[in-house]
Protein backbone atom coordinates (compact mmCIF):
# COMPACT_ATOMS: atom_id res chain seq x y z
CA UNK A 1 0.00 0.00 0.00
CA UNK A 2 1.33 3.43 -0.96
CA UNK A 3 0.41 5.35 2.18
CA UNK A 4 1.85 8.61 0.86
CA UNK A 5 -0.47 8.56 -2.16
CA UNK A 6 -3.47 7.73 0.02
CA UNK A 7 -2.50 10.52 2.41
CA UNK A 8 -2.48 12.99 -0.46
CA UNK A 9 -5.80 11.72 -1.77
CA UNK A 10 -7.55 11.96 1.58
CA UNK A 11 -6.27 15.47 2.25
CA UNK A 12 -7.70 16.74 -1.05
CA UNK A 13 -11.15 15.10 -1.30
CA UNK A 14 -12.72 17.12 1.53
CA UNK A 15 -11.48 20.13 3.49
CA UNK A 16 -13.03 18.75 6.68
CA UNK A 17 -10.77 15.69 6.80
CA UNK A 18 -7.68 15.77 9.00
CA UNK A 19 -5.03 13.15 8.22
CA UNK A 20 -1.95 12.18 10.24
CA UNK A 21 0.85 9.83 9.18
CA UNK A 22 2.45 7.29 11.55
CA UNK A 23 0.27 8.60 14.35
CA UNK A 24 0.96 7.03 17.80
CA UNK A 25 -2.25 5.40 18.99
CA UNK A 26 -1.26 6.01 22.60
CA UNK A 27 -2.48 9.57 21.97
CA UNK A 28 -5.95 8.30 21.08
CA UNK A 29 -6.82 5.68 23.71
CA UNK A 30 -7.56 5.93 27.43
CA UNK A 31 -4.85 3.37 28.12
CA UNK A 32 -2.30 5.81 26.62
CA UNK A 33 -0.63 2.86 24.96
CA UNK A 34 -0.18 1.58 21.43
CA UNK A 35 2.06 1.84 18.41
CA UNK A 36 1.39 3.97 15.33
CA UNK A 37 -1.35 3.78 12.74
CA UNK A 38 -0.13 4.10 9.17
CA UNK A 39 -2.73 6.86 8.80
CA UNK A 40 -5.12 8.37 11.33
CA UNK A 41 -8.10 10.21 9.85
CA UNK A 42 -10.44 12.50 11.77
CA UNK A 43 -13.50 13.52 9.72
CA UNK A 44 -15.15 16.66 11.08
CA UNK A 45 -18.51 16.21 9.34
CA UNK A 46 -20.75 13.38 8.23
CA UNK A 47 -19.98 14.16 4.58
CA UNK A 48 -16.27 14.02 5.36
CA UNK A 49 -16.69 10.64 7.06
CA UNK A 50 -18.60 9.22 4.10
CA UNK A 51 -15.96 10.51 1.67
CA UNK A 52 -13.20 9.03 3.82
CA UNK A 53 -14.81 5.60 4.06
CA UNK A 54 -15.63 5.45 0.36
CA UNK A 55 -12.05 6.34 -0.54
CA UNK A 56 -10.52 3.82 1.85
CA UNK A 57 -12.87 1.06 0.72
CA UNK A 58 -11.82 1.66 -2.90
CA UNK A 59 -8.20 1.01 -1.94
CA UNK A 60 -9.13 -2.08 0.16
CA UNK A 61 -6.67 -0.88 2.80
CA UNK A 62 -7.22 -2.21 6.34
CA UNK A 63 -9.52 0.18 8.19
CA UNK A 64 -10.38 0.49 11.87
CA UNK A 65 -13.09 2.80 13.16
CA UNK A 66 -12.79 4.08 16.70
CA UNK A 67 -14.65 6.54 18.88
CA UNK A 68 -12.99 8.10 21.91
CA UNK A 69 -10.69 5.10 22.44
CA UNK A 70 -12.01 4.38 25.93
CA UNK A 71 -12.55 0.64 25.51
CA UNK A 72 -9.58 -0.09 23.26
CA UNK A 73 -6.02 -1.35 23.55
CA UNK A 74 -3.81 -1.08 20.47
CA UNK A 75 -0.78 -3.37 20.54
CA UNK A 76 2.76 -1.99 20.57
CA UNK A 77 3.32 -2.69 16.88
CA UNK A 78 0.45 -0.37 16.02
CA UNK A 79 -2.25 -0.78 13.39
CA UNK A 80 -0.99 -1.46 9.85
CA UNK A 81 -3.72 0.47 8.12
CA UNK A 82 -6.07 3.42 8.47
CA UNK A 83 -7.71 4.37 11.75
CA UNK A 84 -10.80 6.55 11.31
CA UNK A 85 -11.59 8.39 14.52
CA UNK A 86 -15.15 9.60 15.03
CA UNK A 87 -15.29 11.71 18.16
CA UNK A 88 -16.12 15.10 19.61
CA UNK A 89 -13.38 16.78 17.59
CA UNK A 90 -15.81 16.62 14.70
CA UNK A 91 -19.18 14.88 14.56
CA UNK A 92 -20.66 16.10 17.82
CA UNK A 93 -23.97 17.86 17.07
CA UNK A 94 -26.79 17.25 19.58
CA UNK A 95 -30.41 18.33 19.04
CA UNK A 96 -33.42 18.07 21.34
CA UNK A 97 -36.97 17.84 20.01
CA UNK A 98 -39.68 17.14 22.55
CA UNK A 99 -38.69 13.95 24.39
CA UNK A 100 -36.29 12.89 21.62
CA UNK A 101 -32.57 13.56 21.42
CA UNK A 102 -30.63 13.02 18.22
CA UNK A 103 -26.86 13.23 18.25
CA UNK A 104 -24.00 12.51 15.89
CA UNK A 105 -21.82 9.48 16.54
CA UNK A 106 -18.84 11.51 17.74
CA UNK A 107 -20.68 13.29 20.54
CA UNK A 108 -19.43 12.36 23.98
CA UNK A 109 -21.93 10.24 25.88
CA UNK A 110 -21.40 12.44 28.92
CA UNK A 111 -22.28 15.53 26.87
CA UNK A 112 -25.47 13.95 25.53
CA UNK A 113 -26.43 12.95 29.06
CA UNK A 114 -25.87 16.50 30.30
CA UNK A 115 -27.98 17.95 27.47
CA UNK A 116 -30.76 15.55 28.40
CA UNK A 117 -30.60 16.67 32.03
CA UNK A 118 -30.75 20.34 31.07
CA UNK A 119 -33.80 19.62 28.88
CA UNK A 120 -35.56 17.79 31.72
CA UNK A 121 -35.30 14.41 30.02
CA UNK A 122 -34.64 11.27 32.05
CA UNK A 123 -33.17 7.96 30.93
CA UNK A 124 -29.51 8.75 30.34
CA UNK A 125 -28.49 9.32 33.97
CA UNK A 126 -26.49 6.06 33.92
CA UNK A 127 -24.37 7.42 31.07
CA UNK A 128 -23.17 10.62 32.71
CA UNK A 129 -19.82 9.19 33.75
CA UNK A 130 -19.14 6.92 30.76
CA UNK A 131 -16.26 8.58 28.89
CA UNK A 132 -16.87 7.16 25.41
CA UNK A 133 -18.49 8.51 22.26
CA UNK A 134 -22.14 7.90 21.40
CA UNK A 135 -21.27 5.76 18.40
CA UNK A 136 -18.99 3.57 20.49
CA UNK A 137 -21.66 3.34 23.21
CA UNK A 138 -24.19 2.02 20.69
CA UNK A 139 -21.65 -0.37 19.20
CA UNK A 140 -20.97 -1.85 22.65
CA UNK A 141 -24.47 -1.33 24.09
CA UNK A 142 -22.70 0.50 26.89
CA UNK A 143 -24.29 0.47 30.30
CA UNK A 144 -23.86 1.12 34.00
CA UNK A 145 -25.93 1.14 37.20
CA UNK A 146 -28.86 -0.73 35.70
CA UNK A 147 -29.14 1.24 32.46
CA UNK A 148 -28.04 0.37 28.91
CA UNK A 149 -28.16 2.10 25.55
CA UNK A 150 -30.78 -0.38 24.34
CA UNK A 151 -33.19 1.12 26.89
CA UNK A 152 -33.24 4.53 25.18
CA UNK A 153 -32.15 4.12 21.54
CA UNK A 154 -35.02 4.16 19.05
CA UNK A 155 -33.14 4.36 15.75
CA UNK A 156 -29.65 4.62 14.30
CA UNK A 157 -28.58 6.09 10.96
CA UNK A 158 -25.70 4.19 9.40
CA UNK A 159 -23.40 4.09 6.41
CA UNK A 160 -23.71 0.53 5.16
CA UNK A 161 -21.16 -1.55 3.32
CA UNK A 162 -22.67 -0.57 -0.03
CA UNK A 163 -21.95 3.08 0.70
CA UNK A 164 -25.60 3.96 1.27
CA UNK A 165 -27.13 5.75 4.27
CA UNK A 166 -29.94 3.81 5.91
CA UNK A 167 -31.76 3.68 9.25
CA UNK A 168 -32.25 0.79 11.67
CA UNK A 169 -34.88 0.65 14.38
CA UNK A 170 -34.10 -0.58 17.88
CA UNK A 171 -35.59 -3.99 17.06
CA UNK A 172 -33.13 -4.37 14.18
CA UNK A 173 -30.05 -3.51 16.22
CA UNK A 174 -29.66 -6.91 17.92
CA UNK A 175 -28.66 -5.36 21.24
CA UNK A 176 -27.23 -7.74 23.82
CA UNK A 177 -24.86 -7.58 26.76
CA UNK A 178 -22.03 -5.36 25.47
CA UNK A 179 -22.86 -6.18 21.86
CA UNK A 180 -25.00 -5.12 18.90
CA UNK A 181 -25.45 -5.86 15.20
CA UNK A 182 -22.46 -3.61 14.46
CA UNK A 183 -20.04 -6.24 15.73
CA UNK A 184 -20.73 -8.32 12.62
CA UNK A 185 -22.50 -6.12 10.09
CA UNK A 186 -19.72 -3.66 9.25
CA UNK A 187 -22.14 -0.71 9.18
CA UNK A 188 -20.86 2.61 10.51
CA UNK A 189 -22.92 4.64 12.99
CA UNK A 190 -23.60 8.19 11.80
CA UNK A 191 -26.20 9.41 14.28
CA UNK A 192 -28.48 8.08 17.00
CA UNK A 193 -31.99 9.01 18.09
CA UNK A 194 -33.11 8.32 21.67
CA UNK A 195 -36.51 8.54 23.35
CA UNK A 196 -36.45 9.80 26.95
CA UNK A 197 -38.98 10.74 29.63
CA UNK A 198 -39.85 14.13 31.07
CA UNK A 199 -38.66 14.72 34.61
CA UNK A 200 -37.57 17.60 36.82
CA UNK A 201 -34.01 18.64 35.83
CA UNK A 202 -33.02 18.97 39.48
CA UNK A 203 -34.03 15.40 40.25
CA UNK A 204 -32.14 14.14 37.23
CA UNK A 205 -29.03 16.09 38.26
CA UNK A 206 -29.23 14.69 41.79
CA UNK A 207 -29.31 11.13 40.43
CA UNK A 208 -26.35 11.88 38.16
CA UNK A 209 -24.35 13.26 41.06
CA UNK A 210 -25.13 10.19 43.16
CA UNK A 211 -23.99 7.86 40.40
CA UNK A 212 -20.89 9.96 39.80
CA UNK A 213 -19.97 9.66 43.48
CA UNK A 214 -20.37 5.88 43.32
CA UNK A 215 -18.15 5.76 40.25
CA UNK A 216 -15.38 8.00 41.54
CA UNK A 217 -15.31 6.38 44.97
CA UNK A 218 -15.06 2.82 43.67
CA UNK A 219 -13.19 3.01 40.36
CA UNK A 220 -9.50 3.81 39.72
CA UNK A 221 -10.21 6.81 37.50
CA UNK A 222 -6.80 8.35 38.30
CA UNK A 223 -4.97 5.63 36.31
CA UNK A 224 -5.03 4.85 32.58
CA UNK A 225 -7.32 1.93 31.79
CA UNK A 226 -10.06 0.82 29.42
CA UNK A 227 -12.70 0.70 32.13
CA UNK A 228 -14.04 -2.71 33.11
CA UNK A 229 -11.60 -5.21 31.66
CA UNK A 230 -13.97 -8.19 31.61
CA UNK A 231 -17.62 -8.79 30.88
CA UNK A 232 -19.77 -9.87 33.79
CA UNK A 233 -19.86 -13.69 33.98
CA UNK A 234 -23.30 -15.19 34.38
CA UNK A 235 -24.43 -15.10 37.98
CA UNK A 236 -21.27 -13.42 39.28
CA UNK A 237 -18.92 -10.46 38.95
CA UNK A 238 -15.47 -10.49 37.38
CA UNK A 239 -14.06 -8.23 40.08
CA UNK A 240 -15.23 -10.55 42.86
CA UNK A 241 -13.73 -13.64 41.22
CA UNK A 242 -10.43 -11.86 40.63
CA UNK A 243 -10.34 -10.69 44.24
CA UNK A 244 -11.20 -14.11 45.71
CA UNK A 245 -8.52 -15.63 43.48
CA UNK A 246 -5.99 -13.52 45.36
CA UNK A 247 -5.12 -11.26 42.45
CA UNK A 248 -5.92 -7.84 43.93
CA UNK A 249 -2.94 -5.59 43.18
CA UNK A 250 -1.19 -8.22 41.04
CA UNK A 251 1.42 -6.57 38.85
CA UNK A 252 3.08 -7.56 35.60
CA UNK A 253 5.67 -4.93 34.78
CA UNK A 254 3.72 -1.72 34.10
CA UNK A 255 0.28 -3.32 34.27
CA UNK A 256 -1.60 -3.99 37.50
CA UNK A 257 -4.88 -5.28 38.82
CA UNK A 258 -6.32 -2.21 40.48
CA UNK A 259 -6.22 -2.46 44.30
CA UNK A 260 -9.27 -0.17 44.31
CA UNK A 261 -11.42 -2.27 41.95
CA UNK A 262 -10.28 -5.72 40.83
CA UNK A 263 -12.37 -5.52 37.67
CA UNK A 264 -9.94 -2.95 36.25
CA UNK A 265 -6.51 -3.60 34.78
CA UNK A 266 -4.62 -0.31 34.94
CA UNK A 267 -1.36 1.12 33.70
CA UNK A 268 0.60 1.84 36.85
CA UNK A 269 3.89 3.45 35.93
CA UNK A 270 5.92 2.83 32.80
CA UNK A 271 4.63 0.00 30.67
CA UNK A 272 3.47 -1.14 27.27
CA UNK A 273 0.44 -2.79 25.69
CA UNK A 274 2.11 -6.20 25.92
CA UNK A 275 2.24 -5.84 29.71
CA UNK A 276 -1.52 -5.26 29.84
CA UNK A 277 -2.36 -8.11 27.48
CA UNK A 278 -0.06 -10.50 29.39
CA UNK A 279 -1.64 -9.60 32.72
CA UNK A 280 -5.13 -10.08 31.28
CA UNK A 281 -4.11 -13.58 30.18
CA UNK A 282 -2.70 -14.34 33.63
CA UNK A 283 -5.96 -13.27 35.26
CA UNK A 284 -8.06 -15.36 32.88
CA UNK A 285 -5.94 -18.47 33.48
CA UNK A 286 -5.96 -18.11 37.27
CA UNK A 287 -9.71 -17.54 37.50
CA UNK A 288 -10.41 -20.46 35.19
CA UNK A 289 -8.04 -22.77 37.07
CA UNK A 290 -9.63 -21.89 40.42
CA UNK A 291 -13.30 -21.55 39.51
CA UNK A 292 -13.77 -22.98 36.03
CA UNK A 293 -15.03 -19.59 34.81
CA UNK A 294 -13.71 -18.22 31.54
CA UNK A 295 -13.61 -14.45 31.83
CA UNK A 296 -14.40 -12.79 28.52
CA UNK A 297 -12.67 -9.52 27.75
CA UNK A 298 -14.72 -6.36 27.50
CA UNK A 299 -11.72 -4.35 26.35
CA UNK A 300 -11.03 -4.69 22.62
CA UNK A 301 -7.42 -5.56 21.73
CA UNK A 302 -6.26 -4.98 18.16
CA UNK A 303 -3.13 -4.39 16.09
CA UNK A 304 0.28 -5.96 15.68
CA UNK A 305 2.70 -7.19 18.27
CA UNK A 306 5.87 -5.15 18.18
CA UNK A 307 7.82 -6.30 15.15
CA UNK A 308 4.79 -7.89 13.42
CA UNK A 309 4.40 -6.71 9.87
CA UNK A 310 8.03 -5.59 9.55
CA UNK A 311 9.50 -6.20 6.18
Amino acid sequence: MNWENLYERLTTINSKIRVYQDEPMKKHTNFRLGGPAALLVIPETEAALIATVQTVRETQAPMLLIGNGTNLLIRDGGFPGIVVKINHQGMKAVTVEGTKITAEAGALLSTVSKRAQQAGLSGLEFAGGIPGSLGGAVYMNAGAYGGEMKDVVTSVRVLNQSGEVSTFTREELAFGYRTSRFHQAGDIVLSVTMELMEKDPGEILLTMKELDFKRTSKQPLDKPSAGSTFKRPEGDYAGRLIDVAGLRGLRYRGARVSPKHCGFVILDGEGCAKDVETLIGMIQKTVFDQFGVQLEREVIILGDEKGDGDE
